[in-house]
Formats: C-alpha cells, sequence, structure tokens
C-alpha cells in the first residue's frame, strides 16, 4: 500500500473522543434530525407492531360506513387515519425535542461534561462530528450499571461502523470502570436500530407497550393516534 493510500485509510476512520463545547451546533443538529425521522417512523411503520390500533381503526371505518352509508368516506378514512397519526407524531417528538433542550441537550457542557455520572463522546469523520452517545452512571439492584443514551448518527454516515464505534466506547467504559451492566431504551421501529444493538451484544430484556413519551399530552387523541412501545436492552459485563 502505497504512502497515499495510507493517509486515505487514516482520513476515513471514526475517531470517538469526548465531547469539547465546540462541539455542540453539530451535536444539537444531529440529535434534531434523528429526532424528527422518528415521525414517520411512529407514524407509519409502527402500525404493524401495533394491531389493536389497526382494529381501532378498522372499527372506525365500519361505524362511519355505517352512518353515512358512503363509499367514498370507506376511501378517504385511511388518509385521514394516516395524517392524524403524522400530525401527533410530530406533536408528541417536538415536546419531546422541547423537553431536551430545556435540560440536558441544551447545555451539554454542564450536564454531561462537569456532572459526576455524567459523559458523553462524540464521533469524528474525516474532521466533522459524525454521531453522539452518552452515558449515565446509575445504581439499580444489580449494582452500579450505565445508562446509554441520546446515540444518533447523522443520516449521511449511518452504514459505515459510526454506530458501532459510539456503543462500543460506552461499553468499553463500562467494563473499565467495573460497572455491571449497560442497558438503554428505545421506541425505534427501524429494524437497523434493532440490529445494532444486538451486534453490540445487547439482549432484549423487555417491552413496555403503551410507552408514555416524555413530553407527550397523554390526551384522547395522542391515544389514539400516537402509540409506542419501549423496547429494554441490557448487556451484563460481571464476570461470572
Amino acid at each position: 500500500m502505497g504512502e497515499k493510500d495510507t493517509k486515505k485509510e487514516q482520513n476515513t476512520q471514526t475517531v470517538v473522543r469526548e465531547f469539547e463545547p465546540a462541539d455542540q451546533p453539530a451535536v444539537q443538529q444531529i440529535f434534531y434530525e434523528g429526532l424528527m425521522e422518528m415521525v414517520p417512523d411512529t407514524a407509519f411503520r409502527a402500525l404493524r407492531h401495533h394491531p389493536e390500533s389497526v382494529l381501532l381503526y378498522t372499527a372506525m371505518t365500519v361505524i362511519c360506513f355505517t352512518v353515512t352509508m358512503s363509499w367514498w368516506v370507506i376511501g378517504l378514512l385511511p388518509v385521514i387515519v394516516l395524517s392524524l397519526r403524522y400530525f401527533y407524531s410530530r406533536r408528541v417528538i417536538h415536546g419531546y425535542l422541547r423537553k431536551a433542550m430545556s435540560t440536558d441537550m441544551g447545555d451539554i457542557e454542564r450536564f454531561y461534561m462537569k456532572s459526576p455520572g455524567s459523559y458523553m463522546w462524540v464521533a469524528v469523520l474525516q474532521g466533522r462530528v459524525v454521531g453522539v452517545v452518552a452515558a449515565l452512571i446509575q445504581q439499580d439492584e444489580s449494582g452500579v450499571v450505565v445508562e446509554l443514551q441520546r446515540m444518533s448518527v447523522a443520516r449521511n454516515h449511518r452504514h459505515c461502523g459510526v454506530g458501532s464505534a459510539l456503543g462500543q466506547k460506552v461499553i468499553e467504559f463500562a467494563a473499565s470502570h467495573g460497572y455491571s451492566s449497560v442497558f438503554l431504551g428505545t421506541t425505534a421501529y427501524n429494524p437497523a436500530a434493532h440490529r445494532l444493538y444486538q451486534r453490540l451484544g445487547f439482549r432484549c430484556v423487555g417491552v413496555t407497550n403503551g410507552y408514555v413519551t416524555p413530553g407527550a399530552t397523554q390526551s384522547l387523541m395522542e391515544w389514539i393516534f400516537y402509540r409506542v412501545s419501549h423496547h429494554h436492552y441490557r448487556i451484563n459485563l460481571s464476570k461470572n
């Protein structure tokens, strides 16, 4: 391999380092874009995972047809339902974003880098911040554990190992400090996200159906048109 090829390979390697104050705008942008991708994910892809919602919408269609005896209602109602699912998914996720920006993601340096038990790392590729992950130290019945959170990768830099590098950084951090396990929770329905956790060694240990997303108002309309499951993943690090 020539000198130019070696330099090119080095420039395309992902480097995971601690968050620096200058990274905040890029991190917030990646976080925002990742959350906005959850809108169609929860509005449309989630339907396959919630048969109770499909049954409810079917019942609504039958009732509307019985009352109106109009076939155009049958054709229009699915469009209305999907539009309402998109609207309420966007509203809930915007509420979640506002909540995050008013707490940890609004002042990352103070929350993650100056508070004990809180950490954040960024992935840098070709001089650009392309991913982020955070860790919180907590105590549970198994001992001192690490919660992996806020992991997100810029859309144009996925499928090139950035997510794996970020997740592995948190696992290595937990193992080097002797913590018993790493856990995370996700409402993502994108199969790629779940495959990433499984490749890292995480195992799904439970699912909370009808999870109340932070920022949700829990109104009747949200209950009808926004419904997600919260998957719990864990990797045990304790030596047998």
